[in-house]
């Protein structure tokens, strides 16, 4: 309607009146902040210090995705996931962290790279941000320079699915995977529009952490 304020997410922070790291882990760290509200007084707030990740929907020729089985531990279970991996080098691209990944999680390199979408994966605990690319012209990494995959990544079972297919699994909730969901119904969407909606690998990501 109009004089309504655009659909757009909003950089707003609130004071940090105090911050402290109550625990310092190997991949993210558990932060507690006494947060000034204004008129809603000062609250705490603890939440996940993210590096933050990218995912990849690589879609062949025939316009299949490739999906990954994986056990997730803290849900017990295995899961059809989408390649991704964090961003845990200081200052390393996207969509070289998302090459990096694909080469390592399923022995592939793409010709053409594409932003998808970006979200924030749990907002309300966590400030991780991720990015999920679209990869196509796709070819297989060289035999002598496949990654040597180990723990939990040694047993991937790795599958070209349908995109059609794949966005029927998502609704019918059968995938549960976030980076899968979304990077899979933003693929379809973006399809269905003739690929209009796609940015360049090298667009604007704010929302990263130092970004």
């Amino acid at each position: 309607m109009a004089g309504e304020h655009p659909v757009v997410d909003a950089l707003a922070p609130r004071p940090v009146v105090e911050t402290t790291v109550v625990h310092e882990g190997r991949v993210f760290d558990l932060r507690s902040d006494v947060v000034d509200l204004g008129d809603g007084g000062r609250v705490t707030r603890e939440y996940l210090d993210h590096p933050g990740a990218v995912a990849i929907v690589a879609l062949d020729a025939d316009e299949r995705v490739l999906l990954l089985r994986q056990y997730r531990h803290p849900v017990r279970r295995e899961l059809w996931e989408v390649p991704a991996g964090l961003l845990d080098v200081v200052g390393e691209d996207g969509r070289v962290a998302a090459a990096r990944e694909l080469a390592e999680e399923a022995d592939l390199r793409a010709a053409r790279w594409d932003v998808l979408v970006d979200y924030f994966t749990t907002p309300g605990g966590s400030n991780e941000a991720l990015r999920v690319f679209l990869a196509r012209d796709l070819s297989p990494v060289p035999d002598d320079e496949r990654f040597a995959r180990e723990a939990e990544e040694l047993d991937i079972e790795l599958r070209w699915v349908p995109l059609d297919e794949a966005v029927s699994a998502v609704l019918g909730g059968a995938l549960h995977n976030p980076s899968a969901v979304v990077g899979i119904l933003a693929a379809a969407t973006s399809r269905a529009g003739g690929w209009a909606s796609l940015r360049p690998a090298d667009a604007p990501w704010p929302e990263r952490r130092g970004g």
